[in-house]
């Protein structure tokens, strides 16, 4: 789990007359100057100097995970850049930047050390208003870094506008199923052989959805349709929306060691579902915390107290779920992990109404799962396993209804 140095370079640092535009909303995109990006690496530091056509609000701050500087910016052409990376430059091993969600793009550098911002500053050129971005980073100890963790900045800004809880959304008769595709945009996930995670399981969540529907008995939705970045809050949030009966996220993870293959189903762990109670309860969105209950006047311990509820009712539900899927892909002799179900504290799994999993559908570290994952007729077969995964679950969840303590 990364973890968020307490550092933020000061936002909406701009020269006054642009300052008020900022807050308006810039029209145009800023563009990377002719000089482009500077990056330099001696012992134990790292600069990071990037030229733009205009000033633009703008944050900087750190994670670990591995140790990287977070650029965000609203919003940048990065077509000026075309390609660069980080070669040779010492303390650097990789740089990336992109989209980051509507209105805004990131530049991420990965190091190879613990780190902290030691300076962040951006000029502003009065007469031409170009701007220039000066990053400068010291090596730190671990612990140092640990020290000074902390909240993402502006957490919760993926999340649509609070509005009035209405309940869920009319049901068709169908089970409502959210297929949520892992990555996305700027975050590549795991990548191998010029492939990358969050490629794969678009086209792998598409292709399910497809089989999913064509019986006419599941409505399905995406959270995502593209290859754009989507919080891990909006996308519990698109669940709730949609009035998902079940959630599914979809990865294909790498590992650094071990030789792991097969399909993996992951539960929330219970001492993960305590924790993650405690952390939605502090959130002042309450009507995403549980769908339907409008929480907005209750205190952190209710909301708690509610949702720990909640959970005694999908938990055993998402177990059944884990069970019926495992058996799916083991009926349809899909390679299956020698230990298939496993339990974690992915904050994707944290809504307390939805049965939820996430499924290593394979391991892109494993040749052979790798090359199944690439596989279209493979891709087929393992969607139909899941499908009858989630029927046979479906039709067991349906008898159990009247003993679920409503």
């Amino acid at each position: 789990m990364s973890r968020i140095i307490g550092f933020f370079a000061a936002l909406w640092l701009l020269a006054a007359p642009l300052a008020v535009v900022a807050q308006e909303g810039f029209g145009a995109l800023a563009r990377v100057a002719p000089e482009g990006l500077s990056l330099k690496g001696v012992r134990g530091e790292v600069s990071l100097d990037l030229g733009l056509s205009q000033g633009v609000p703008w944050r900087a701050w750190m994670l670990d995970g591995p140790p990287r500087l977070i650029l965000d910016f609203r919003e940048v052409d990065w077509g000026a850049l075309d390609g660069a990376g980080a070669d040779a430059v010492r303390g650097v091993t990789a740089l990336r930047y992109g989209a980051f969600r509507p209105g805004w793009s990131r530049l991420v550098l990965e190091l190879d050390a613990p780190m902290l911002i030691d300076s962040a500053e951006m000029r502003v050129d009065e007469t031409s208003g170009a701007a220039a971005l000066s990053v400068r980073m010291a090596a730190a100890s671990e612990a140092q870094m640990l020290a000074r963790t902390g909240v993402e900045p502006s957490s919760g800004w993926d999340l649509p506008a609070p509005a009035a809880v209405a309940g869920k959304p009319a049901k068709t008769g169908k089970l409502m199923i959210v297929l949520d595709p892992g990555h996305g945009g700027i975050d590549p996930g795991a990548e191998r052989g010029g492939t990358s995670e969050k490629d794969l399981m678009l086209r792998f969540a598409r292709e399910l959805k497809d089989i999913l529907m064509r019986g006419g008995l599941f409505d399905v939705v995406l959270t995502r349709e593209d290859d754009t970045f989507v919080s891990l809050e909006r996308r519990i949030a698109i669940a709730h929306a949609a009035g998902a009966d079940l959630f599914i996220s979809l990865h294909a993870d790498a590992l650094a060691e071990g030789r792991a293959h097969g399909a993996v189903v992951h539960l929330l762990a219970d001492a993960a579902s305590d924790a993650a109670s405690a952390q939605l309860a502090e959130r002042h969105d309450r009507d995403e915390l549980l769908a339907g209950v409008d929480l907005t006047g209750q205190d952190d311990q209710v909301a708690g107290i509610l949702m720990d509820l909640a959970r005694q009712e999908t938990q055993p539900r998402a177990e059944r779920l884990g069970i019926a899927l495992v058996d799916g892909l083991l009926g349809a002799d899909v390679e299956v992990n020698s230990r298939p179900i496993r339990r974690a504290a992915f904050s994707v799994l944290k809504a307390a109404d939805i049965p939820s999993v996430l499924l290593e559908v394979g391991f892109m570290s494993s040749p052979r799962d790798l090359a199944n994952l690439r596989n279209a007729h493979w891709r087929v077969r393992m969607a139909g396993a899941l499908r009858d995964g989630i029927r046979a679950w479906a039709e067991e969840d349906a008898a159990l209804k009247g003993l679920v303590r409503q």
